[in-house]
């Protein structure tokens, strides 16, 4: 196709000099307003005063004696009666010097394009999203109407071998299967993988007569679509590393275009040119390095959740009886944080959460407990009252007593016999026996309420009292005298109102908050999670200010903590894993989490979300 040149018919010099370049480019007159929508060179006399386009050259053909400044933006100035051979030789300059800028400008744009890809990729962490954008730019900008993407995995059994990890089509829409191929020479994407070069093919049916690989045809024979062309490229490393391959097909004159038939494809596909070579490979190094660090990303955190999680099972072997317990509340907290983010009415329909403000309160849940590393073993797995060495001494000490009682009565029988005869003591031994066991009935009745006392539940009044009277009685030893049954301590543990801690162990299992926070706080947490040492040290605190260990007020009470809060009391209520108090049905738990509602206690909002939305029923730990 001829180039075009345009001259100003008004002025002679341009209208003659036009003459001279018939034939060898399409010459015609300028239009009104020359609007130009292709390169052109426009040929102009010497009252030309119009500024040229970025795609227009202007020649003027003028009087070179004349003293006066000709605009600066013309490319050339030749006399009035140009020479044939130099009036062609500056037209031909001046179509060179539009190519070049026009070289130029889409070498800017396409810098600009893949730094703007560049900053994408970059700051991208999903390696699913990372894997579309990915394919998707490297098919934008190398007008591709479809494309797969590899990549490299290790395989135990096997070696290493290919999975097919994404395909994209502007022109067909067809489900999407992941799978895996061997990683040898006899796909386009294993030789490409395998020789660390990028590989091109005009026609894809048409490889080279002595190339290892060939096209696997059975897509396009089950779809009717035609793969043409073909741009295969290594994705390597800066260390040399090929960790997958992008594979574009079917390069277009305009990437927003679709090939709707087979016959579309024959005749509008063209090869891939060396620009697009250079920049896919460009794009594909680009891609490699945001691959690899989004993979080094997602090892850091896999990492770091097998720290987490191990944290968890390390802290609740030393209290098996809540074992389960911190992964089930940060289940039901994350649960109800996504309804919070999903609720579109009422006093959180503006709250958000994002994926890592998720994980930020899943991370806080999981480690809201691991204070009670500074919490003595036995007051964690304090089952009842008192300790089982105190509970056998008692025991002991009830033996004992059995055992006097009965060596005493044994004694008055003997004297009775030697003192008043063999008649007298048949006639008072069945009162001796009686007065016997009426004294062993009232020692075991005090055993049974001591007993009774012992266990973690709410202590009735009465029996509160029996506890203080029983440490006030005593019982005549035939050795040591008067002997308690209970002592002082041991009454006053017993004595416990609520539970199988007494006021001192109670704040020492308070304190493992102040515990968490303080081992939390020293952890250099990234941006996101820096949160979660405040998230978990509040998680006990109440809105009416009588929780613990700050006593906050309702509006200092991060939102996440009084999502944990409802998760946390849930769980404890429903456990059934708790040797001192027995587990209460859901519905009851429900009710309980009302009854701390109406007292103002907890978030009302979010304990509506948490019944209405079902989230207390998805424990699955």
């Amino acid at each position: 196709m001829l180039r075009r040149v345009l001259y100003d018919p008004g002025a002679w010099s341009a209208a003659a000099a036009a003459t001279l370049l018939a034939g060898d480019f399409d010459v015609r007159p300028l239009p009104d307003g020359h609007p130009a929508d292709a390169s052109v060179v426009i040929l102009v006399g010497a009252d030309w005063t119009s500024a040229a386009a970025p795609n227009e050259r202007v020649i003027g053909l003028v009087d070179l004696r004349e003293p006066r400044p000709w605009p600066d933006a013309w490319h050339a100035l030749l006399p009035e009666h140009p020479g044939g051979p130099a009036l062609g030789k500056a037209v031909r300059n001046a179509f060179a010097d539009l190519e070049a800028a026009a070289d130029r400008g889409r070498l800017e744009r396409e810098l600009s394009e893949l730094n703007a890809i560049g900053i994408r990729l970059s700051s991208e962490r999903d390696p699913h999203v990372l894997l579309e954008l990915i394919l998707h730019k490297a098919r934008e900008i190398t007008h591709s109407d479809a494309g797969s993407l590899y990549l490299i995995e290790d395989d135990d059994r096997d070696g290493r071998r290919l999975r097919f990890a994404l395909a994209q089509n502007d022109s067909l829409a067809v489900p999407f299967e992941t799978t895996t191929l061997p990683l040898s020479c006899e796909s386009l994407a294993g030789w490409v993988a395998l020789e660390g070069a990028s590989l091109h093919l005009d026609d894809a049916y048409a490889p080279p007569a002595d190339a290892p690989f060939r096209i696997n045809r059975s897509f396009d024979e089950r779809t009717g679509y035609r793969t043409k062309s073909m741009l295969v490229v290594p994705m390597r490393t800066p260390q040399g590393e090929t960790i997958g391959v992008l594979q574009l097909i079917n390069c277009k004159p305009r990437f927003s275009m679709t090939l709707a038939s087979r016959a579309a494809t024959e005749r509008v596909v063209q090869p891939f040119s060396a620009r697009f070579v250079a920049l896919a490979s460009s794009l594909a190094s680009q891609a490699a390095v945001a691959l690899q660090n989004s993979r080094l990303y997602e090892s850091i955190q896999r990492l770091f959740d097998g720290f987490v999680q191990a944290s968890v099972v390390a802290i609740e072997s030393r209290d098996p009886t809540t074992a389960g317990h911190s992964f089930r509340v940060a289940e039901l907290a994350v649960g109800l944080a996504e309804a919070a983010d999903r609720t579109v009415q009422g006093a959180y329909a503006a709250l958000t959460f994002t994926a890592s403000d998720l994980m930020e309160l899943r991370y806080a849940s999981l480690l809201h407990d691991f204070g009670k590393v500074g919490v003595r073993e036995h007051v964690l797995q304090k089952a009842k009252k008192l300790s089982p060495e105190a509970l056998e001494r008692i025991l002991g000490r009830v033996e004992a007593l059995r055992r006097g009682l009965e060596i005493a009565s044994t004694r008055r029988k003997l004297a009775l016999v030697l003192d008043k005869g063999v008649q007298d003591y048949h006639a008072q031994a069945p009162s001796l026996d009686a007065e016997l066991e009426a004294a062993l009935a009232d020692l075991d009745l005090s055993l049974s309420r001591v007993l009774a006392a012992n266990e973690p539940t709410v202590l009735p009044h009465d029996t509160r009292q029996e506890i203080r009277r029983l440490a006030a009685a005593r019982i005549d030893d035939p050795h040591d005298g008067p002997v308690p049954i209970l002592t002082a301590a041991e009454a006053e543990i017993l004595a416990i109102p609520r539970g199988s801690l007494t006021p001192e162990e109670f704040d020492e299992i308070r304190s493992h908050v102040v515990h968490s926070w303080e081992f939390l706080v020293r952890i250099l947490w990234t941006r996101e999670f820096r949160r979660i040492p405040e998230i978990a040290r509040s998680h006990h605190e109440k809105l009416d200010g009588s929780g613990y260990p700050g006593r906050l007020r309702a509006d200092e009470i991060p939102v996440q903590s009084r999502i944990m809060t409802i998760a946390d009391i849930y769980d404890a209520l429903t456990a059934f894993d708790r040797p001192y108090k027995p587990s209460v049905s859901p519905e009851k738990a429900l009710d309980i989490l009302r009854d701390e509602q109406r007292l103002g206690l907890i978030d009302g909002d979010l304990l509506d979300l948490f019944i209405g939305a079902g989230i207390w029923q998805r424990r699955s730990v």
